[in-house]
């Protein structure tokens, strides 16, 4: 095969990985009507269209995906190997990239990375602040970080975090024209603030629990949220009760803008976890950050 084969089934990979040629060329560093040059190139020599364009997608046709499933793992080994002879060097080097909600990647991450990147000048990690359950191999990520009961069982995982507990909290000025609840079925008669998954698209359902006890409640409310900063900036506002991380809410309830309800039905979740698969070849950088981050109680 002629050299310039290789970085241009390299090209096509990352084209059909992303689906788009925009985030392909930002992904290889190049130029977007350089990467369609290489892309037809390819296609020419071949002598078979690889890939469907439209003005919204790009997909693989048949003769892609074939190609894309025999030709990827191939260079992901490739990659293996790379890192791999990485670990001869005196000094752990190397890009980690890591997907994480944005509570997660602010309380959790961070605080330690901190600490671990001004000691190790040439590692570098990239976070990727997105509360969907994505693939992380497909989407070519490092690791992730989810609640506990979120990470996939073929997954490693390694808690990063404590448990951590939800509350139903609501202004004081909300308060003022409503009673407190006092039992989950006094929600009905609220307003309450609905967080919309990202990854089902559906809203969540409030996950309440006291004792053996559980019961997911369907609340209803003027406004919807994609995320907890909005629903928080909501709640302090007096738009509805919300239904929060304790720690985000924390110096609200202690300084009385936010007041708690409901709190012998607030349940507790496993914390935080990295997880990555099982099949990683961990590179010494992507050692050295597990066990910063790894949680110790």
């Amino acid at each position: 095969m002629m050299r310039e084969n290789f970085y241009d089934l390299a090209a096509f990979i990352a084209v059909a990985q992303e689906g788009s040629f925009t985030r392909a060329a930002a992904r290889l560093g190049v130029s977007q009507s350089a990467l369609s040059q290489t892309i037809r190139a390819l296609e020419e020599r071949l002598g078979i269209r690889l890939l469907t364009r439209t003005t919204r997608s790009v997909s693989p046709t048949e003769a892609g995906e074939r190609l894309l499933r025999t030709v990827a793992p191939r260079f992901e080994e490739i990659e293996t190997e790379l890192v791999a002879l990485s670990e001869l060097r005196e000094k752990p080097a190397g890009t980690i990239r890591i997907t994480a909600s944005d509570h997660a990647a602010s309380t959790v991450l961070m605080p330690q990375l901190e600490k671990l990147l001004p000691q190790y000048p040439d590692i570098k990690v990239e976070i990727n602040s997105d509360s969907r359950l994505i693939d992380i191999v497909e989407q070519r990520y490092d690791a992730g970080v989810r609640l506990g009961e979120q990470v996939a069982k073929d997954m490693i995982a390694v808690r990063i975090s404590p448990d951590v507990r939800m509350l139903v909290v609501g202004s004081p000025s909300y308060f003022a024209k409503r009673a407190p609840p006092k039992t989950p079925q006094d929600l009905t008669d609220h307003l309450c603030i609905n967080l919309r998954l990202p990854t089902l698209g559906g809203l969540y359902a409030w996950e309440l629990k006291k004792g053996k006890r559980e019961l997911n409640v369907r609340v209803d409310g003027q406004l919807i949220v994609n995320g907890m900063p909005q629903m928080l900036n909501a709640a302090l506002a007096g738009l509805g009760l919300g239904f929060m991380l304790e720690d985000v809410v924390r110096e609200h309830i202690t300084a009385g803008r936010l007041l708690p309800v409901l709190e012998d039905w607030s349940p507790t979740f496993a914390g935080y976890h990295l997880y990555y698969p099982s099949r990683r070849q961990a590179s010494p950088a992507f050692g050295l950050l597990v066990e910063a981050l790894r949680y110790r109680a």
